[in-house]
C-alpha cells in the first residue's frame, strides 16, 4: 500500500511539473481553437483571445500590385514666380488689365504639387504638362525619401503630358501594361499624392474607354475610372491588378473640387508614343493639313443632304496650307483619311495627327454630294504658343 501511494505521488508530481512547463511555454496546447482556421493566444490563464493565422495576403487584396508600383510613383513639388498686385483694388482682373502699372506688380513665389511615374532607370519621369508648366523649379521626392531637382525634357500640351528627368542611382521603374488587354469592368488602382497628404492608393474599375469630346485636351482618348482621383493625383499612375501602368491620371469631373467617382487617365499607348517622341525629338511630331474642322450636327447633315451625320465639316482652310494647296475648300466634308472612315471631328484630328509629315496622304472628301479623293502633302503640326496671363 505504501508503494502504491509513493508511485501515485511521483506520477502526480511529474504531471504537475509538465503542466506548469506547458502552461508557461506553450499555453496554446492547453486550449483547442473553437473555430477552424483560428489560433487562440492566451494573455493570462483566464483571458484567451482569438488570433487569425498568418497568411501572405488576404483574399481580394491588391497589396502585391500596390507594392510593385508604389516605389515608382513620386511626388512633384513645383515653384514659379508670378507677379501680384500689391494694391487690393487691383484684385478685379478687368480693372487690373487696364489700370495696373507694371511697377505695381511685385514678384511672388507660388507652389503647387502633383505626382509622376518613373518609367526608366535612366531617370525619366512621366507627369502631366499642367503639373510642371512654367515652373521655375521642380522638386521630386521618392517614396524612399530621396529628393532630386528635375529638368524638363519636353512637354506636349496637346495631350497634357510632360517628361522630366532626375539623376539618381537605382531608380525603381514601373512596368508598362497593355491597353489591348484591358476592358470596361477591370479593377484598377490609382496612386498619387492627393491634397499633399502623402502617397495614397485608391481602387475602382474602368468605367469607360476612349472618352473624348470633354474639351480637356486637343487630343483625347481617356480611360474613365471611378477610382478616387483628387487634386495632387495629377501625373500619378493608374495600374492594373498586376502593378503594370495603364495610364497617367490627368483630370476629374467635379463640382466641388473633390472626387465624384469620375476620373480620367491618359492611356498607356498614348503615353508611350508621346514619351518616345519627346525623348527622341524633344517634342511630339504630328501631321497637320491646315483646316478648321467642325462637328456635323443633324441640322447640318440635313442641309447638306447627308444620309448620316458622320465625317468632319471643313469650316475653314489655312491659306497656302497643305489642304489649300491640294484644293480642299470650306464646306467640304472629310469622310476618310488613308481609307479609314472619319466619324467625327475628334477622329479626324487623331487620324491626321498620326500621319507622317513631308509625305502624301489620300483624303476622301464629299463636295456637293459627290465623293472624291485628293492627295495632300502633310506638314508638321506646330507647337501651340504659350498663353500670357492678363496681369503679365
Amino acid at each position: 500500500m505504501q508503494r502504491l501511494w509513493l508511485l501515485f505521488a511521483q506520477v502526480a508530481t511529474v504531471c504537475l511539473a509538465l503542466w506548469l512547463i506547458v502552461s508557461t511555454l506553450k499555453p496554446e496546447w492547453l486550449t483547442q481553437a473553437p473555430f477552424p482556421g483560428r489560433d487562440v493566444r492566451i494573455i493570462s490563464s483566464t483571458v484567451p483571445i482569438q488570433e487569425a493565422p498568418v497568411t501572405t495576403a488576404a483574399p481580394g487584396s491588391y497589396r502585391i500590385a500596390a507594392r510593385r508600383a508604389m516605389p515608382s510613383v513620386v511626388n512633384i513639388f513645383t515653384t514659379k514666380e508670378v507677379r501680384q498686385v500689391k494694391n487690393p483694388l487691383f484684385d478685379d482682373p478687368l480693372f487690373r488689365h487696364f489700370f495696373a502699372p507694371k511697377q505695381n506688380l511685385l514678384p511672388e513665389k507660388q507652389s503647387s504639387l502633383g505626382s509622376g511615374v518613373i518609367v526608366s532607370t535612366q531617370g525619366y519621369i512621366l507627369t502631366n504638362n499642367h503639373v510642371v508648366d512654367a515652373a521655375d523649379e521642380i522638386d521630386v521626392v521618392l517614396p524612399d525619401g530621396r529628393k532630386a531637382i528635375a529638368s524638363v525634357v519636353g512637354t506636349d500640351p496637346d495631350t497634357d503630358l510632360a517628361v522630366i528627368k532626375i539623376n539618381l542611382p537605382d531608380l525603381p521603374a514601373i512596368t508598362l501594361g497593355h491597353m489591348e488587354q484591358t476592358g470596361v469592368g477591370d479593377v484598377v488602382l490609382a496612386i498619387g499624392n492627393p491634397f499633399g497628404v502623402g502617397q495614397t492608393v485608391t481602387v475602382g474599375i474602368i468605367s469607360a474607354l476612349g472618352r473624348n469630346h470633354l474639351d480637356i485636351n486637343t487630343f483625347e482618348n481617356f480611360i474613365q475610372t471611378d477610382a478616387a482621383i483628387n487634386p495632387g493625383n495629377s501625373g500619378g499612375a493608374l495600374i492594373d491588378t498586376n502593378g503594370n501602368l495603364l495610364g497617367i491620371n490627368s483630370a476629374i469631373y467635379s463640382r466641388s473640387g473633390g472626387s465624384l467617382g469620375i476620373g480620367f487617365a491618359i492611356p498607356v499607348n498614348t503615353v508611350k508614343s508621346v514619351m518616345e517622341s519627346i525623348i527622341t525629338h524633344g517634342r511630339v511630331i504630328r501631321g497637320w493639313i491646315g483646316v478648321e474642322p467642325q462637328e456635323i450636327t443633324p441640322e447640318l447633315a440635313e442641309s447638306f443632304g447627308l444620309k448620316q451625320n458622320t465625317g468632319a465639316l471643313i469650316a475653314g482652310v489655312v491659306r497656302n496650307g497643305p489642304a489649300d494647296r491640294a484644293g480642299i475648300k470650306p464646306g467640304d466634308i472629310l469622310t476618310a483619311v488613308e481609307g479609314t472612315r472619319v466619324n467625327d471631328k475628334t477622329a479626324m484630328m487623331n487620324l491626321i495627327a498620326q500621319l507622317t509629315p513631308n509625305k502624301k496622304a489620300q483624303l476622301t472628301i464629299l463636295r456637293k454630294g459627290r465623293e472624291s479623293t485628293v492627295d495632300v502633302l502633310i506638314a508638321a503640326r506646330q507647337k501651340p504658343a504659350p498663353q500670357m496671363d492678363e496681369d503679365q
